[in-house]
């Protein structure tokens, strides 16, 4: 291949191995000017809703082989939106671009349009070859390396992955449109029982990207693992008759409804008022989306994965309202080039509806042997059992009484709701079942005095958390009584800086301060530690 990298120190490449691309098949061909013409004719007087991407998203052969943009119309009331699916087999972000295939786009796109850009399958393929020719260079970076094309036989100038993806974003929105990037489609591809996710870096690198350019995100890669982990493997397989990359039908419908319920949570909702059919209306937003929880950044190393309420992590982990949760202050406390910290608390759940909601059985979608979990719960299960706020109260203690209830929220019927100290068992043996190794935390400190000090409740849900810890055995840290010695040492105005409200969530200072806390009680378990080894010095 004749020229060089600009940029990456000079580094001069003969070419990239495909990393992570789709299986070879015919390059198909540009679209004539009727085809061209005809994929143009839109009701002007609608928004529109494109997609650009490859075979992930185009439309294929039928039942057998189908893109998830095929589906993903009949999710929309057509009379009020165009969905129209410019995504073409084979390419890559630059060879969507270098085709025409973009411009073409590009010319329909009008104000108040909407585009969901998912490309990487292909990126990784070589740069320059006889074959396709399509290969971007890896990253997010500003190097380029100048080819004579050996398909096209032009001089050309390749670019990054992140340079193509930025300006397809900057071309959306100089045109007054909405881009969304989604990550990557799944593959069929499984290792010790967890199927990939992600091919190379690509979901990563589309993340950053929406990140720096201040757009939306939705990721795919990581939802759609989610549901076919749950499947497993055999149900997954039967989705992928052709091979691991492309889906049939029903794979191609589970991917499209993802994509609208991702599309759904996003804040603001991504989904204007009268887009949705009926069958788009049915699909519930994904909360993982609307609350930007996050997954491991590399599935090869352990992981730590916090689970609790708004102490953990308040609202969407971005400090609203001077807020934050110590979660999202630990990770730098650990060695996170050894091990993955994800923060999957949700405010306002108590250890019951962490369960009931769908939350645990995420995280537990994840597990694998050698990773951690840390639970913290208590402050919101004191609530009641059953009433039309909330209904996310468990019974005091930690015994084995139950009560049946017909929940007046969720019109459950007959919900069984156990005490705390049974929820806490659960996700200790459900953790253990997975290979994985628990640890218990007792509940951050209120600000309430007694007598110069930071009120401990006895009895309640900080000694119910230990006396189950001690029961299975498990790792226990006494976040309540550390932290509050810490506050007990300082006057109260100094104390009152450690709260984002009136008692009970705390800002940016409190947060680290519990956050440390939590790892001095690591520290203190000696030698059962769990973690000792991921801690930083």
């Amino acid at each position: 291949m004749k020229g060089a990298v600009r940029g990456a120190g000079g580094v001069a490449f003969a070419g990239l191995l495909a990393l992570g691309c789709a299986p070879p098949a015919a390059r198909a061909p540009l679209p004539s000017a009727t085809t061209s013409a005809a994929a143009s004719v839109l009701n002007a007087s609608r928004p529109s809703l494109f997609i650009a991407g490859n075979s992930t998203a185009a439309r294929g052969a039928g039942d057998r082989q189908q893109g998830w943009g095929v589906p993903f119309a009949a999710y929309f009331d057509t009379s009020h939106v165009n969905v129209v699916n410019r995504a073409r087999g084979g390419r890559s972000s630059r060879t969507f671009i270098t085709e025409g295939l973009w411009d073409r786009l590009l010319a329909d796109l009008k104000p108040g349009d909407v585009v969901l850009i998912e490309f990487g399958h292909n990126d990784g393929g070589a740069i320059n070859d006889t074959l396709r020719a399509r290969g971007s260079l890896p990253g997010l970076g500003d190097d380029s390396v100048a080819i004579d094309n050996l398909i096209t036989k032009r001089h050309e100038v390749v670019h990054s992955f992140g340079w193509y993806m930025r300006k397809m974003i900057a071309d959306v929105k100089a045109k007054g449109a909405t881009p969304i990037v989604l990550s990557l489609s799944v593959r069929n591809l499984w290792k010790d029982g967890q199927i990939e996710r992600g091919s190379g870096k690509y979901s990563l690198w589309s993340a950053q990207i929406a990140r720096d350019a201040g757009v939306k995100f939705i990721d795919l890669t990581d939802l759609v693992a989610d549901s076919l982990q749950r499947l497993g493997a055999e149900r997954t397989k039967a989705m992928y008759v052709q091979d691991y990359v492309h889906f049939n039908l029903e794979g191609a419908d589970l991917h499209a409804r993802t994509v609208v319920a991702g599309m759904k949570a996003l804040r603001p909702s991504a989904v204007p008022r009268g887009w949705l059919s009926a069958k788009g209306d049915s699909v519930r937003p994904d909360p993982l989306v609307g609350l930007g929880l996050s997954w491991p950044s590399d599935r090869t190393r352990p992981t730590l994965y916090l689970v609790g309420n708004s102490t953990v992590r308040n609202g969407r982990g971005d400090g609203a309202g001077g807020q934050w949760g110590w979660g999202d202050f630990v990770a730098p406390l650990f060695d996170t080039t050894r091990i993955n910290v994800v923060n999957r608390a949700v405010g306002g759940l108590s250890a019951r509806t962490f369960i009931s909601q769908g939350y645990w059985e995420r995280v537990l979608t994840l597990l694998k042997p050698g990773d951690f979990v840390m639970m913290e719960f208590g402050h919101n299960d004191a609530s009641p059992v059953n009433d039309t706020l909330r209904a996310r109260g468990v019974l005091p203690g930690i015994g084995g009484d139950s009560v049946v209830i017909d929940n007046l929220i969720t019109k459950q019927k007959g919900e069984v709701v156990y005490s705390f100290g049974a929820y806490l068992r659960k996700f200790v043996r459900d953790t253990r079942a997975r290979g994985a190794t628990p640890i218990i935390n007792s509940l951050t400190p209120r600000k309430f005095w007694s007598n110069g000090r930071i009120t401990r409740n006895r009895n309640s849900f900080a000694d119910w958390a230990e006396q189950t810890a001690r029961a299975e055995r498990v790792p226990f840290v006494n976040l309540t009584e550390i932290a509050s010695r810490v506050m007990d040492t300082m006057p109260p105005a100094r104390v009152d800086s450690l709260f984002g409200d009136a008692n009970l969530h705390s800002s940016a200072r409190g947060a680290a301060l519990n956050a440390r806390a939590v790892v001095d009680g690591l520290r203190a378990l000696g030698d059962d530690d769990p973690l000792r080894e991921y801690l930083r010095p």
